[in-house]
């Protein structure tokens, strides 16, 4: 008894050959064990019932025990039945969720709250009077059926509030596998709707998405020893993906991310339809449902897209795509019926596609937000693949980090949905909705995502009917979609040169035009972070510079020093500090004034730093001795710099009684124990020569306190002038980009003196060395050059 007890709770060995639903039926059998032993032969008139998960016979370890002692009213003392049954249960730790009830009482209390009535749902008989265990199941069941239309709007409501609180299962870094969207609760909520018997049993591939959960929720509490943990914390994804057979974490995350979109899409489509039937119950019967027309072969009938009567699907491969787009273009949802018999009969798409059938995917792409969900049900049912075969490759692939919201092919849709709103800002805004949706198809594919991406669009181009000259346009903004972003968040927009590579990358006014509206569809498609009111006017500042060069118009970039800048420089006062908010909410400008020295832009970074500030970009210049820095920082949290403040240190650390250093190490020592949502990639250097005569220092880095200065300090060190610094935010990296010279004003071209540099900032960062022979990129993360692995330097593309 002890023994069962003990592995319950998983305290003992936790059975390491048992996983998935061996596992599960290993602990119910245990857990039936050792309830049937505590209960004895209590007589006629008394059963213990196991329900909600236990009922289910789901247990997993530590999970709490769901019990109901049934009586009849006759037995005499059913407390001490009870307590013969509890307190071994307590006094060996295993977590209880229990009651002692008659049937009337059960039902009674059911009535009331809907836990308990969803608990009795799944009531399972464990010991004692079978009758009695019947009974309830039987009496709770009809009572669910007769108080349905109260009590499913109360369990609709509840699935939406778990979903707005703990977000979605699929798109989560660390979902918690019982309880957020897509999670196990709403499998849960979708046998209670066949319980009422007003929708169907849960399909097949939403029994093998619980499956899935249900078998990583396992292995999750094996490895936090049978605390209550339902969260898929990246810290145990290879050791769960280890114990369950996936090659690795992504495999599993993969899988988990696939399984949570089937169980809501499934809980969508079915509360959709149940929620229209309880409505219309009364106000239809007796009445046959309209049926309105809406496109060749498709109708709308009864508030569901169905198909006409004398459709053949068979014989016409664009009545999926024309379906799509009357549901989008209405807002009503894919029928049932016309969904299953689409994903049964349609046929494959002539190659080329028909005029009319990239019509009406550009239909579809052009109602926004509405056709994210019927490309989610298309999906659903194996249909999107059929149309695009490459959709395989990025269908449910997680991102695994904090600045992409979705799994890539959401991201595409999401993507395509933002692009909407800029159709009529667009002379091709069919070329703007399938460059949005097939941007990142790369992602899917072996090796950079972007050379990936443009060979998929070499295929999937022709193969949509498109002409040559639209296919090379869609290539443009496959190769070009980070580079206005990059470019504006990550180098000098008033720098001509900058202007320029941007408008010889575009080529004409047509494709950066595109380009523009992609970027901010991208951006705002990709999460929370990666778009703001400084990102959005430093990249209209570099369109509108760029358009003009391309029409041979004057290039509207500020002078070296306006009439602003000089009478900055011609402030008496030692050292001056100035706070000016900027256009942008949460922005301000810190300007920073005193005598010319090496080491002041590192020093005001540092005070920046250890004042919270977050620099997003900041500019020296210089004259007569006197040395102006103009920082935009954001201030968190709404607040305002402190001028006096802000001086104060300023003095301080230029007089060196204040160790900028020290105190924004011991920051870090302090939030040394903060959660991580993954483990950084090393810090990478890059020269890029890419901007005409200027040397660009371009480094990645993790996040951290005071990063921009001690990189700025290192550089100085060298005796290197640091003309612009420009700080881009990713996740957990940033990624600074230094305009700098040598003391002369030289270039840094020497390979010996870059690899001095780089070693410099690198040991700044906390790597030791160099390698000589450093890995191959990885990755495409700049508009200017490649990113190698730690410690690697990249000179206009060449391995030093």
């Amino acid at each position: 008894m002890k023994d069962r007890l003990e592995i319950l709770r998983g305290r003992a060995e936790p059975l390491p050959t048992a996983t998935g639903p061996a596992l599960r039926r290993t602990l119910t059998d245990l857990a039936d064990a050792a309830l049937t032993d505590l209960l004895g032969e209590p007589g006629p008139g008394v059963a213990l019932v196991a329900v909600g998960g236990y009922g289910r016979a789901e247990p997993a370890f530590g999970s709490d025990l769901d019990l109901v002692l049934l009586h009849d009213d006759t037995h005499r003392d059913i407390a001490a039945v009870a307590d013969a049954v509890w307190y071994p249960l307590w006094d060996a730790g295993v977590g209880l969720d229990h009651s002692v009830r008659t049937v009337d009482e059960a039902i009674t209390v059911a009535d009331d709250d809907l836990k308990a009535a969803l608990g009795l749902l799944d009531a399972r008989h464990v010991a004692g009077d079978a009758a009695l265990t019947a009974d309830l199941a039987r009496r709770a069941r009809s009572r669910w059926r007769t108080r349905a239309p109260k009590r499913l709007p109360d369990l609709a409501a509840a699935v939406a509030e778990r979903a707005a609180r703990l977000g979605e299962v699929a798109f989560l870094l660390e979902p918690d596998l019982k309880e957020s969207r897509g999670g196990l609760r709403d499998v849960h909520a979708l046998h209670a709707l066949a319980a009422a018997w007003v929708a169907e049993v849960p399909s097949d591939r939403v029994l093998a998405a619980a499956e899935v959960l249900l078998d990583a929720r396992g292995e999750i509490r094996r490895l936090a020893a049978g605390r209550p943990q339902d969260r898929l914390l990246l810290q145990d994804g290879t050791a769960v993906a280890a114990a369950l057979g996936y090659p690795d974490s992504m495999a599993l995350a993969h899988a988990v991310a696939d399984a949570g979109r089937t169980i809501s899409w499934a809980w969508d489509a079915t509360w959709y339809r149940t929620a229209a039937g309880l409505r219309n119950t009364s106000r239809w019967r007796g009445r046959r449902p309209v049926r309105r027309p809406l496109d060749e072969g498709v109708i709308d009938q009864g508030g569901e897209i169905q198909l006409a009567l004398d459709v053949e699907p068979a014989k016409d491969p664009v009545l999926v795509l024309r379906v799509a787009a009357a549901a989008a273009r209405t807002g009503l949802p894919l029928g049932r019926y016309a969904v299953d018999r689409l994903a049964a009969e349609a046929p494959a798409m002539p190659q080329p596609w028909p005029p009319a059938a990239r019509d009406a995917l550009v239909a579809l792409l052009a109602t926004g937000d509405a056709a994210v969900g019927v490309l989610e049900s298309l999906d659903q049912v194996g249909l999107l693949v059929r149309l695009l075969p490459e959709w395989a490759a990025v269908r449910s692939r997680p991102q695994r980090n904090p600045y992409h919201r979705f799994t890539v092919d959401r991201h595409l849709m999401e993507t395509a949905a933002r692009a909407a709103a800029f159709t009529r800002d667009v002379d091709r805004p069919d070329l703007l909705l399938l460059g949005a949706l097939l941007h990142d198809i790369g992602k899917g594919f072996p090796g950079d995502h972007t050379d990936a991406g443009i060979d998929q669009i070499r295929l999937v181009g022709p193969r949509l009917g498109l002409p040559p000259e639209d296919v090379d346009v869609l290539v443009a903004m496959v190769r070009h979609h980070l580079l206005l972003g990059e470019t504006a968040t990550r180098r000098d927009i008033d720098d001509l040169a900058t202007i320029e590579a941007v408008a010889t990358a575009a080529g004409s006014d047509r494709i950066l035009t595109l380009l523009h509206r992609l970027t901010e569809a991208d951006s705002r498609a990709t999460g929370p972070t990666a778009w703001n009111a400084w990102k959005a006017r430093l990249i209209n500042d570099l369109v509108e510079r760029s358009r003009a060069l391309l029409g041979g118009e004057r290039v509207p970039c500020p002078p070296r020093l306006d009439d602003r800048q000089r009478s900055l420089l011609a402030l008496a006062a030692e050292h001056t500090v100035q706070v000016n908010p900027l256009p942008d909410e949460g922005m301000f400008e810190i300007v920073v004034v005193s005598a010319d020295q090496v080491g002041l832009l590192a020093v005001t970074a540092g005070v920046l730093a250890l004042n919270r500030l977050d620099i997003r970009r900041a500019s020296a210049r210089s004259a007569d001795g006197r040395a102006l820095l103009q920082a935009a920082v954001a201030a968190p949290h709404g607040r305002v710099p402190e001028e006096a403040k802000l001086l104060a240190d300023l003095r301080a650390a230029l007089a060196g009684t204040l160790d900028i250093a020290e105190r924004l190490a011991a920051r870090e020592r302090d939030y040394s124990g903060a959660k991580q949502w993954t483990t950084p990639g090393p810090p990478q250097v890059i020269f890029d020569d890419g901007l005409g005569s200027t040397t660009v220092l371009e480094v990645r880095a993790p996040d951290r306190a005071g990063v921009l200065f001690r990189i700025v300090r290192a550089l100085s060190e060298l005796r290197l002038d640091v003309a612009t610094a420009i700080v881009a935010t990713l996740g957990l990296d940033v990624v600074d980009a230094f305009y700098v010279q040598e003391a002369d004003g030289r270039p840094v071209a020497d390979d010996t003196r870059r690899r001095e540099i780089a070693r410099a900032v690198l040991a700044a960062l906390g790597v030791e060395d160099l390698p000589d022979q450093p890995a191959p990129p990885a990755e495409r993360a700049s508009s200017a050059g490649s990113v190698g692995s730690a410690g690697s330097v990249d000179s206009a593309g060449q391995r030093l």
